[in-house]
């Protein structure tokens, strides 16, 4: 009989393939029926939330500080010597768990899921994915490294927003210029290491006997309800409902800043979404170091549910926050979860925005999403698809809104309050035309193989999608920062296809925040509600426990476009 795991998670992050391969070798030897299937699932649950967590410590690792040498080579051990061979292992449980021909109760979901894994797994494509892995790091160390040198300052271009959004125009056009020069440094690596990723992707699908990378990430992804045609028809919504609403925002910003055309350096991140400050307002600053930014979003989420602001409060005495930008770290923001623990951890790069705030509110709704189905009995049931979690990130912005002003416990004063929700929601209508040219990129990509690793063709690609959602930008001069705009979008290097999700995930949000309006208490309750189903249910069903439809309609978008406009109109009588 084999020796209990270890407790302690590091204990167990040492050990080697050789003591893990037993305890596989054990689970693929004991009989399996329907008497037992409990407790060989909750042993395979023990086993695989170690090897999780074991998994994301050592990527965090190498997040935190991209220069930590010991750190990348322990997450490429890691990789090199236990990734394929857990997932060789995994893949001989679950044909054995589709063969006994049990359905355990509330498995029905994860059962599907693993009739999709096994159905993709190819032994040869395990020294592909770990390849991709450590192409996914590249394009990190790459982005990681980017800096500027700005009035005798080497800074982060994530650094450089907070400078650019207070600054005249013509400084701001200065230090535009500074940003994207720089990322044009980049492009022939960028486009050298698409081309990489791009046939390892395509060689992926072809072992596992799909048409193209569409197909295999649409399965892999559990994409079970809806298809690529959905995809392009919420497209096609989108121009028709929120391309409109975006362009009557983005003249009234025009008005205000008393231009005829809005140029890239106009707008708060240099690239697309919301226009900079007008008529002597300073950007808002919500804070003034990271430790203000823990305190008041503590205060914010125990205003919007206590059991929600307790497990923030866990995660902050637990060390699960790492906030602060700095040299070396990684760009961008998630949480992760440690799986044996049962506990998140969130990773950003604050630098003092109001997306800052955004970004924390966002990636608790995910720390959530990890605490609601800590209840849940078995890995694969908290194997959640990225369309309800991203439910549960942007529900939660829009729950936490309403406390953000210092009376409620939050960062502002009343009109500054007002300000932000108005950023959060023009923001919103800015962000779907941008989804729809990253999805939109990457079908394009994905299904014209022979065109997506031409350099050219990319640019081209993304250059009529951008004028097709985003035209009122007027890049005149500067058409190379516009055509090569994929290459800034880490989804398309790091995590392809996944973009659809947000979009998805917004309209489902606005329908929970539109509940909340009426009925706050039951909303919140749909909200956890739904968490706490993990994997257990169809994606269907779990926007609807939300109190959402999985919509791709321009009826249904048209409704959440019409309520953010109206009560734009409402916040902007707070700010006069």
């Amino acid at each position: 009989m084999l020796a209990p795991l270890p407790v302690d998670i590091h204990d167990f992050m040492r050990w080697s393939w050789d003591q893990i391969a037993m305890y596989f070798a054990e689970l693929e030897g004991r009989p399996l029926t329907d008497a037992n299937a409990a407790a060989w699932l909750t042993d395979w649950t023990a086993l695989a939330r170690r090897l999780s967590e074991t998994r994301q410590r050592l990527y965090v690792a190498t997040t935190v500080d991209n220069a930590d040498l010991a750190a990348e080579d322990a997450y490429n051990r890691f990789l090199d010597t236990i990734y394929a061979n857990q997932e060789a292992a995994n893949q001989r449980l679950k044909e054995k768990l589709l063969a006994s021909g049990l359905e355990p109760a509330g498995f029905e979901v994860p059962l599907r899921n693993i009739r999709a894994d096994a159905d993709l797994f190819r032994d040869e494509n395990l020294p592909l994915l770990i390849e991709e892995h450590k192409l996914v790091r590249e394009q990190e160390k790459i982005q990681g490294a980017q800096t500027v040198s700005w009035k005798g300052e080497d800074l982060t271009l994530v650094q450089m927003m907070p400078r650019f959004q207070g600054a005249p125009r013509a400084e701001r056009e200065q230090m535009w210029r500074l940003v994207f020069e720089r990322w044009l440094e980049d492009r022939d690596a960028l486009n050298a290491l698409w081309a990489q990723m791009f046939t390892l992707r395509t060689q992926l699908a072809a072992n596992a006997g799909k048409p193209d990378y569409r197909a295999y990430i649409w399965q892999k992804n559990y994409r079970f309800d809806y298809s690529p045609d959905d995809c392009l028809r919420f497209a096609d919504a989108i121009e028709a409902t929120v391309v409109p609403a975006a362009r009557r925002a983005y003249a009234r910003h025009r008005a205000r800043l008393g231009v005829e055309v809005l140029r890239p350096w106009d707008l708060g991140d240099g690239w697309f979404g919301r226009p900079v400050e007008t008529q002597g307002a300073t950007a808002l600053k919500p804070f003034v170091d990271v430790a203000e930014l823990i305190d008041r979003t503590g205060d914010v989420l125990q205003r919007v549910d206590p059991t929600l602001g307790g497990y923030y409060a866990d995660m902050r005495e637990a060390g699960l926050l790492d906030l602060e930008n700095r040299k070396n770290k990684s760009p961008g923001g998630f949480c992760t979860d440690f799986s044996y623990s049962g506990r998140p951890f969130i990773f950003m790069n604050a630098v003092g925005q109001h997306d800052d705030v955004q970004t924390l509110l966002h990636e608790s709704g995910h720390a959530f999403h990890v605490y609601e189905t800590n209840a849940l009995a078995y890995f694969q049931q908290q194997d959640v698809t990225m369309e309800i979690a991203e439910v549960a990130s942007m529900s939660m912005e829009l729950l936490a809104a309403p406390y953000l002003a210092r009376e409620q416990g939050g960062f502002y004063s009343t009109p500054d309050a007002a300000r932000a929700r108005i950023e959060h929601l023009e923001s919103m209508l800015f962000f779907w035309p941008f989804m729809a040219v990253v999805d939109g990129f990457q079908h394009w990509a994905y299904s014209h193989p022979q065109d997506a690793i031409v350099p050219e063709a990319c640019d081209a690609a993304w250059a009529g999608l951008w004028q097709r959602f985003i035209p009122d930008i007027d890049y005149s001069g500067f058409e190379a920062v516009r055509a090569t705009g994929w290459q800034r979008k880490l989804h398309i290097f790091q995590f392809p296809f996944y973009y659809i999700e947000y979009g998805l995930a917004q309209l489902g949000a606005a329908q929970v925040w539109a509940n909340s309006l009426t009925d706050r208490a039951g909303a919140l309750a749909a909200y956890r509600r739904a968490l706490s189903l993990g994997a257990t249910r169809p994606l269907p069903e779990l926007f609807a426990a939300a109190g959402a439809r999985l919509a791709f309609d321009a009826e249904t978008l048209g409704r959440s476009v019409a309520l953010i406009e109206q009560t734009l109109e409402a916040l902007a009588g707070q700010v006069d």
